[in-house]
């Protein structure tokens, strides 16, 4: 049975899992579900339609499954799903989704929220993310995995953060991300490749040449998106590394897929 605080409100309709520890003053609603091992300090609300997977910690005043700040919201029962092992510091707050997208807010596995993180309704955020203090998302907005959002970045609607990607602090972003590359500054603008990132991540000598050489065919010659994209095909042409490869298709799609544009 689980260990709720007897000065937690937790509805009876609520499935929370043998092991998972409900803490003081804490609230939980109807429609929740909480994986094995999940902890809930204190003062956490979780409600909405959540789904909250195994061995993650949810920190104090955290609220977690609230409504979408939308107008658009009239009470339809979307939903937020929660992987794995994530850490959630105090007072964030994630929204479920809307509607007028997928209905679902989507969260990985093994993410490090710090304090006062904001994840808007509709936002697909993948695994190994870090978010830092005062990150603020908002809706439709996806965080490839990996990826390290510096303190008080503010992302804007319907933005792509490509995997490995890194944004330093305070940095706002109004157009896409390519991965494994680092932004800075209001707008953001590139400055390089996240090499200790991609070395963190696995990353061999031969990948972390390949990015760069990607980055510099996108940002640093003055070609537009197709003619960079036929520069990077030209240059992978002659790649033999396997991983290399991967890390030019996975930049290239990036890149010939974005809808918003590049940061440049």
């Amino acid at each position: 049975m689980a260990k709720i605080d007897k000065t937690a409100i937790v509805d009876p309709k609520a499935k929370l899992a043998d092991s998972v520890e409900i803490g003081p003053f804490c609230t939980v609603g109807p429609d929740v579900v909480i994986g094995e091992g999940t902890r809930l300090e204190s003062h956490v609300v979780v409600k909405g339609h959540t789904e909250i997977g195994k061995n993650n910690r949810i920190f104090p005043f955290a609220a977690v499954g609230i409504e979408p700040q939308d107008l658009k919201y009239h009470g339809e029962p979307t939903k937020l799903k929660i992987g794995d092992n994530n850490t959630i510091r105090e007072h964030c707050t994630l929204s479920t989704g809307t509607i007028q997208d997928q209905g679902v807010t989507i969260i990985g596995s093994n993410n490090l929220f710090m304090a006062n993180v904001h994840i808007a309704h509709d936002c697909v955020v993948g695994s190994g993310t870090i978010l830092a203090n005062n990150v603020g998302i908002a809706g439709h907005v996806q965080v490839g995995d990996n990826a390290i959002l510096g303190g008080q970045s503010g992302i804007h609607q319907f933005v792509r953060i490509g995997q490995g990607a890194m944004l330093s602090g305070a940095t706002g972003m109004r157009q896409d991300v390519v991965p494994f590359c680092m932004y800075q500054g209001i707008p953001g603008k590139p400055f390089g490749c996240n090499v200790e990132g991609m070395k963190r991540h696995g990353y061999g000598k031969e990948a972390i040449h390949a990015a760069r050489e990607v980055y510099k065919l996108t940002f640093r010659e003055g070609k537009t998106i197709a003619e960079a994209v036929n520069s990077i095909n030209q240059y992978m042409a002659a790649l033999r590394d396997e991983q290399s490869k991967k890390v030019c298709e996975l930049m290239r799609d990036f890149i010939a897929t974005s809808q918003r544009g590049l940061a440049r």
